[in-house]
Order: structure tokens, then C-alpha cells, then sequence
């Protein structure tokens, strides 16, 4: 699409065009997720949480040069008064989303041939989009990445159709009235598929049938729709209105007989009745072939709506029953773990195709842990495309753009195409090491996976190539018992308590105790990238380990030692200065050093420091009558100190009871601070809000907030818990189960006492593991299958033993939630008498963490 175009769509009498010659590719909201910069059209989107307004210069920086940006007089001076900005596309409009929606509008009808399927429903939209892509492998695809299904996602989706494509699938979700009609003029499907009506997103409505005929808004120009019979039961009269209203489209309900399809002994048994106002389908698919167990009712019923779909697309009962058998599980996740010889691995093994290529490769972009990069990538199969170099040819493109150092192409069409990729790679001169192999196996045998070594290594492959076989011999190895950390939940918190606080004032988070158990360095990597202003760890070894995997955040070093002070020059991290003999310790180490550099130098190094003051706390700090002395050593030491920042801790704000203790401990920070800023001359930083004091003393930010545990999801005064998401879900697997006779006893010192015939499981996780022993004689409950089973007898150091006889389907190998969303680790606190706190950091580091994001 032209600029010129963009022009005639976006009309606004403030609109500077530098070149409408300019062919637009790519639309972007984020400044981290760049692909083509020259040819990218940026929208600067102001949120609630945040305005990427902010980052126009670093976005120039990086090659961008057509914006769109919302009407600011403040944004549109400082832009066009700036020379460099005066070379560039500008649009200004009210609302930079609905600009976003304007031209995908207008881009979608360029392409009006193409047979369109929109989704929606409360549950199922992605794993219906991702199968149907599945079934419909053999044509070229375009289809939502993910689950894009927003205001936003659902544009960004759709602006990626073009010319070559034959099918596109996309889901639209909702929260509130009035949302549909926006995305159906964006999506135009002339194919309609409604999973469910469930209770997701209940609260923006005033009943289920509202949020039905909301829904049903995307439907209004579709050719046919498809949805379950049973939602007859309830909400006739609304599927009667719509058919009333919009004659054209016709109604089509499918359903099914699952003991039918799991008792007849017939060949062709499984049977899909679909019927609407007018006519009656019938479709057979032999149960042999269907690849789900019949209690999987979910499954089922997304697999046919994928059935009734192929039908309608005239694909043959034996066609449609081949396509099902083939149906993988969907993850949605792309996950971050260790891996062998030092490295990290990106996990996204379960498809592959040229836009999910797309943000896979922004993350791994985004990981600052190690400097090189790797990938492995299959055959591209999802894409129906004949003309096979040039899809390998913009593949390559896309590769060259993300600083690989190293690629990997496993397939045979990837293979045969090699000498694309080298052509392109030799161009850019940023991947030196290819290498290419017809298949998995031929990989695993012949590549020496030390090569890898210190590498951030992204996996991406179509299923057919198993590179799961990859992932398990790439990652390191470990017990059965994981820790789960949602990246998406933890940037929600951020964005939380981001909106909590004045726009101006800083965020400095709590990194220490391994990031609370979450591991520090991949947490600190996604703080980075969003933006926090500092990061505090307890000792000066946590910040080396930090800067060692490429964190560049200004660091606090809570605790400093004197032997660490080298390694806080070193490693450019800032001491907590709390004490005298601290203070002239360190003073005394940078004069030393200063003397030494000088020999050669003539220039002083400034050395950040952050003054701890006590203010009721009664822990570290200094006192309110040592700022003579404080003020009078650092007007000494000016040239080469600078306090970077002064604060306090609260000793009671999560508690009411402690409402006018904290108010005192404020007043006196406040004089205290405002004391040493006129003594010493200048206004550091100023901070003494933690976690619950953001939510509960608002007017007490000063100049930044600490952030620790509610960036983790737990809101210690309760008052915000609402809105916070657990990060994380500690689970393992069970080793062995027992038949266990009564009055039999079970583990150490024989605590353990079975009053009834019954079953025990042993599971993979101990008190070494952060499995606290306090656990132990049923005090302790873990869920399997969404049932609690107690703790019988002691916790061991490796291992624990809980009563699963009341579970009727239990096997080895069966998966334990340790802690969830649902079993909090809240829950588990109030349990043996402690906080959170506690819970969170005794995870032990052996226990092997996998971070994921949506």
C-alpha cells in the first residue's frame, strides 16, 4: 500500500507527506517488533498503562519513517521542529487504533475474492483457527498468529493478507457492546463458525443473550455459519432474530450422538447431524480415525466444526476423516528454558509459518541473555504456495533483518533452497555459520550441539519434524518437577501498578532472592525491554550474574560488602549506602582507585551510591540526626560521589492497623530527604513505596516506587489481589502408586497412617525442592486433575507421598499441581503459618524453570 493511499484514507488537514511514493509492508505498535523499518507504517498508540509516543526517536533511529500519531500540538511541535523529522511520513489522527482499523478496512477489500472464516465465541477460538489451518494445509493460509483477536490484534491480522493467499482464518473476541461491528467491517467472512457461549467476559454484558447477539455481529455479510446445536436450548429466539434480520446468511447447527460414535461396532459410525432452517446435513467420519478420547468432549466438538467447514468446502467424508486423525494439540506458548552448554532456548515446535515466524523471531530478538543468536527452522508447510524460492527467498529476507549468527534449515524444501539462503546471508554479512539437513534424524546424528554454546537458540518447526526430539536433547536435563513463570502475566502486573502511579515517576523492581524463586536474569530481560527505570538486587554477586546476561539497566545493590566493592566498579552497579563504617569503607576504596587510574588519566569517575535513611523500620539506615555528619562527608567526596537516590522502607504498609505508623514514617522521610537535598545541593531520586504501599499510599510515590513481590501476583493488603495474575505453577509428575492396606504406615519415623484400604502416589518433589516439610501429615494438599489429595506422612528431602484414593482414573506419570491460579500460593502460605514471601523464594534452583509467553 502507497503513502499516497494512506493519504486519501487518513484525512486530517495535519498530515505532513514527505515521499507518497513510500510502499508501505508492515504495520507496527511496538518499537521492540520491527521487521522491514524503511517500509513500516508506526502507529503511536497512547493506553492507559502506556504511550508509545515516547519511543518516536528510538523508532527513527532504527530506520522508521512513516508515523501516525494522535493529535498533540505538544507531539506535532516537537516533531516537525526536529529537521529529521521533517523527512518523514506523519499522520495525526484522534485515535491512533481506529487509524489502524481505517486501512486494514480499506486494505481487506483489495482482496475481496478470498474465502474468509471468522471465529468467535467465548472458549476455542484458537485451537478451531489453528486446526482448521491444519486441515486446510494444502491452500495458501493467512490466519490470526496466536490468539490475536483484539481491536488491535484483530487489524494487525488481517493487514497480513495479500494476493497469494486463498484462505484466511481469524478469530475476533469481545468484552463489550459495540465491539463486534468494528471487527466485522475489518474481517468481512463470508464464513461464520460460533464454538460456544460460555462465562468469559460476562461482566461487559447485561446477560448471555446480549453477548450472543453481539457476536452474531460478525456474521451480518457471512455466505453461511456453523454453531452447536445446544445453543438452540437457550438462546432460540436470538438465533430467530438473526435469521429474520439477515436472510442471506444461513444458519447451520451441528450435533452429534458421542455414544453412538463410541459403541457401534459399524465402520463409518461417527455421525455429525447439521441441520438449519432450510435443509439437513449428514456427515460420517469412521471412529477408528478420530484421534480423541471420547471423554474429551472439547476436542471433539472443535474437531467438528473443522469437519463441518471441510464439508462445506466439498471435501469427501474420507478426506475429512484423513484431515482429523491428523489434528495435533495446540500449544500456544513459546517457551524460554536452559539449555546445554550455557545456552537458553526458545520452544515454538508446533507450527510454522511465515508470520508466526515473524514473532518468534522478535522474541528471540528481545533476549539480551547472550549476545548471539541461533535458529533451527523446518520446511515452512502451512502456506499452499507452489512457487517455493520466492517464499524462501522472503524468509531468508526476514532472517537477515534479526542479527542471526547462526542458522540451521532442516527439510527438504528448505534444503533445496539453501543456496537462497546463502546468497542472502552472504549480503548482510550477519550469519556466518549455515548449516542444512533433510531431516531431524540426519541433525540429531550429525551436529555437534556445542556449537551453540553461550547462544540464545530459537526452535521453530512444523510438527511433522518433531523437533521436540530436539528440545529434549537441547535443554538441560531435570527431575520431573517444574516451575512455570507467564511472562504475559507478569508484564500485566507491570502494566498494573504502572497504572497505579503519576506518569512522571520511576519504577524500580525487585530482581533479588533469584527475581522471588522466578529466576533473575529472564525476568530482568522482560523488565528491560519494557522499560522499568532500575532494578535492586540484595548482594553485589546477583548484579554481576545480571550484567553477565546482558542486563544494561542502571543496578541497587542492596547489601554491598566491603570485599565486593572491585566487583561494584566493575560491573557499574550502585551501592546501598546505609552506614558510617560502610560509607568511609567505600570512600576509601574510590579514592584508592581514582589514585591508581589518575596515573594515566586526568579524568574522575563518578560513582552513584543510593542513602538508605531509617525511618522507623529499625533495620538498616541511617538516623535523622546523623545529616550534619551524612551531608558534611559527602560535600567532601562531591567529585567523586553523587547520590543517585535517597530512601526509606516502610515497616507496616500492608496492614491497616500500621496506617499511622507508615503516615509518620512518610512525614519523617520526607523532612529527612528534603534536609540532605539542601545540604548537598541537588534532588536525588527519592523512594520509600513498596508493593502494597503503591496501592494503599498513593501520594507518597516521590520521585519512584519499588516494585517486589505484586509484580510476582500477590497483592499483600489485599485490596488489589483482584487484579493481579499469578506468574507462576509449580507442578510435577507422580513417580509410583501403591495399594496400601489399613493401619499401614507410610515414610519416615512411620507418620503416616492409612485408616482405610487405599492408595498412595509418591510424587517428584521434597523439601529440597522447596516443598516445605511443615507440609507434611496432611497438611499439605496438591491437585491432580483439579482434586485436592492430601500429604500423608513426612515430606522427604527428593520426594513426597499424598493419598489418591478417593481419584478413580490415577496413573504414573499423571500430572501435580504443586500451586496455581486456582491452589495460590497464598493458599499454601496460611497453611504452615507464613507469608508468601517464603513460598515464592524456597523454590529451589534445581527445580528447572520454563518461562512462556502467549
Amino acid at each position: 500500500m502507497l503513502i499516497s493511499q494512506i493519504e486519501k484514507i487518513l484525512k486530517s488537514t495535519q498530515n505532513y507527506v514527505w515521499n507518497k511514493k513510500t510502499n508501505i509492508l508492515d504495520l507496527c505498535i511496538d518499537s521492540r517488533k520491527l521487521n522491514e523499518p524503511a517500509n513500516t507504517l508506526f502507529f503511536a498508540i497512547k493506553g492507559k498503562n502506556h504511550d508509545s509516543h515516547q519511543f518516536l526517536d528510538d523508532l527513527y533511529e532504527k530506520g522508521v519513517r512513516n508515523f501516525v500519531v494522535e493529535v498533540s500540538q505538544t507531539v506535532r511541535a516537537k516533531l516537525l521542529a526536529r529537521e529529521k523529522f521533517q523527512k518523514c511520513n506523519i499522520f495525526h489522527v484522534k485515535n491512533s487504533i481506529e487509524a489502524l482499523q481505517k486501512v486494514v478496512i480499506f486494505h481487506r477489500k483489495l482482496f475481496d475474492k478470498i474465502s474468509v472464516i471468522g471465529i468467535t465465541g467465548s472458549n476455542g477460538k484458537t485451537i478451531v483457527k489453528e486446526w482448521l489451518a491444519q486441515c486446510f494445509a494444502d491452500f495458501s493460509v493467512v490466519k490470526s498468529p496466536k490468539s490475536y483477536n483484539s481491536q488491535i490484534g484483530v487489524p494487525l491480522s488481517v493487514a497480513e493478507i495479500n494476493e497469494k493467499h486463498q484462505i484466511g482464518i481469524f478469530e475476533a473476541g469481545i468484552s463489550q457492546m459495540g465491539e463486534m461491528k468494528k471487527l466485522q467491517k475489518i474481517i468481512l467472512p463470508n464464513i461464520g463458525v460460533l464454538t460456544n457461549i460460555g462465562s468469559a467476559h460476562d461482566e461487559g454484558f447485561e446477560n448471555r443473550a446480549q453477548k450472543l447477539q453481539e457476536k452474531l455481529q460478525l456474521f451480518v455479510k457471512s455466505s453461511i455459519v456453523f454453531f452447536p446445536k445446544y445453543l438452540l436450548n437457550d438462546f432460540k429466539d436470538v438465533f430467530d432474530d438473526f435469521n429474520d434480520k439477515y436472510e442471506d446468511t444461513i444458519l447451520i447447527s451441528w450435533d452429534y450422538d458421542l455414544e453412538l460414535a463410541t459403541t457401534s461396532k459399524k465402520m463409518l459410525s461417527f455421525e455429525v447431524k447439521t441441520d438449519n432452517y432450510n435443509e439437513n446435513w449428514h456427515i460420517s467420519i469412521n471412529k477408528n480415525l478420530f484421534p480423541f478420547n471420547e471423554n474429551d468432549k472439547t476436542s471433539i466438538e472443535n474437531a467438528l466444526v473443522c469437519a463441518c467447514v471441510m464439508h462445506y468446502f466439498d471435501f469427501f467424508a474420507e478426506k475429512i476423516a484423513e484431515k482429523i486423525k491428523m489434528l495435533k494439540p495446540v500449544s500456544m506458548r513459546l517457551e524460554i528454558k536452559k539449555g546445554v552448554f550455557d545456552s537458553y532456548i526458545i520452544d515454538d515446535s508446533y507450527n510454522n509459518d511465515v508470520v508466526g515466524l515473524s514473532m518468534a523471531l522478535n522474541l528471540l530478538q528481545n533476549q539480551q541473555q547472550k549476545t548471539e543468536k541461533a535458529l533451527i527452522l523446518s520446511d515452512i508447510l502451512e502456506t499452499g504456495l507452489d512457487d517455493q524460492k520466492e517464499l524462501y527467498k522472503s524468509v531468508a529476507d526476514i532472517i537477515a533483518q534479526k542479527n542471526i549468527t547462526q542458522f540451521v534449515g532442516i527439510g527438504e524444501n528448505i534444503t533445496k533452497n539453501k543456496d537462497i539462503f546463502k546468497e542472502v546471508f552472504e549480503n548482510t554479512k550477519n550469519t556466518k555459520n549455515i548449516a542444512f539437513f533433510d531431516d531431524t534424524a540426519s541433525f540429531l546424528r550429525e551436529f555437534d550441539l556445542k556449537k551453540f554454546q553461550n547462544q540464545v537458540v530459537l526452535i521453530k518447526g512444523a510438527r511433522k519434524f518433531a523437533f521436540e526430539k530436539i528440545v529434549q536433547k537441547m535443554q538441560q536435563k531435570a527431575h520431573g518437577t517444574i516451575l512455570e513463570i507467564n511472562l504475559d502475566a507478569l508484564v500485566h502486573n507491570l502494566n498494573f501498578f504502572r497504572s497505579q502511579i503519576k506518569p512522571k515517576t520511576k519504577i524500580m523492581v525487585m530482581v533479588k532472592a533469584f527475581a522471588y524463586g522466578s529466576s533473575s536474569a529472564e525476568v530482568a530481560n522482560l523488565l528491560q525491554l519494557h522499560r522499568v527505570d532500575y532494578l535492586a538486587v540484595a548482594y553485589t554477586d546477583e548484579g554481576v550474574e545480571l550484567r553477565k546476561n546482558g542486563i544494561k539497566l542502571p543496578i541497587m545493590v542492596m547489601n554491598p560488602s566491603i570485599e565486593s566493592f572491585g566487583l561494584l566498579l566493575e560491573y557499574d552497579l550502585e551501592p546501598e549506602i546505609y552506614s558510617f563504617s560502610l560509607f568511609n569503607h567505600f570512600i576509601d576504596f574510590i579514592n584508592n582507585n581514582n589514585k591508581i587510574e589518575n596515573t594515566t588519566s586526568k579524568k574522575i569517575k563518578v560513582n552513584k551510591i543510593h542513602l538508605k535513611l531509617d525511618t522507623g523500620m529499625k533495620r538498616l539506615g541511617f538516623e535523622e540526626n546523623d545529616v550534619e555528619n551524612l551531608t558534611t562527608i559527602l560535600l567532601q567526596n562531591n567529585k567523586n560521589i553523587i547520590v543517585a537516590s535517597i530512601m526509606s522502607h516502610l515497616a507496616g504498609a500492608d496492614e491497616a492497623e500500621h496506617n499511622a505508623f507508615s503516615e509518620n514514617q512518610i512525614t519523617i522521610f520526607e523532612r529527612f530527604s528534603a534536609e540532605i537535598n539542601k545540604k548537598i545541593g541537588y534532588n536525588p531520586i527519592r523512594h520509600i513505596v513498596n508493593s502494597p504501599a503503591i496501592v494503599r499510599f498513593p501520594k507518597a510515590q516521590f520521585d519512584m516506587i519499588r516494585l517486589g513481590i505484586g509484580l510476582y501476583g500477590v497483592e499483600m493488603s489485599g485490596i488489589a489481589q483482584q487484579q493481579l495474575m499469578p506468574i507462576s505453577r509449580l507442578k510435577t509428575i507422580i513417580s509410583q502408586i501403591k495399594s496400601i492396606n489399613k493401619n499401614e504406615t507410610v515414610g519416615y519415623s512411620r507418620k503416616g497412617k492409612m485408616l482405610t484400604d487405599g492408595k498412595i502416589a509418591t510424587i517428584a518433589i521434597g523439601y529440597a525442592d522447596g516443598f516445605d516439610r511443615r507440609f507434611s501429615n496432611g497438611v499439605g494438599e496438591v491437585s491432580i486433575n483439579g482434586t485436592l489429595c492430601k500429604v500423608i506422612g513426612n515430606v522427604c528431602m527428593d520426594m513426597t507421598m499424598i493419598d489418591v484414593s478417593h481419584l478413580k482414573d490415577v496413573q504414573e506419570g499423571d500430572e501435580v499441581i504443586v500451586f496455581d491460579e486456582k491452589l495460590t500460593i497464598s493458599m499454601l502460605a496460611k497453611k504452615i503459618n507464613t507469608i508468601p514471601y517464603e513460598i515464592l523464594t524456597s523454590v529451589s534452583e534445581r527445580v528447572k524453570r520454563v518461562f512462556f509467553t502467549e
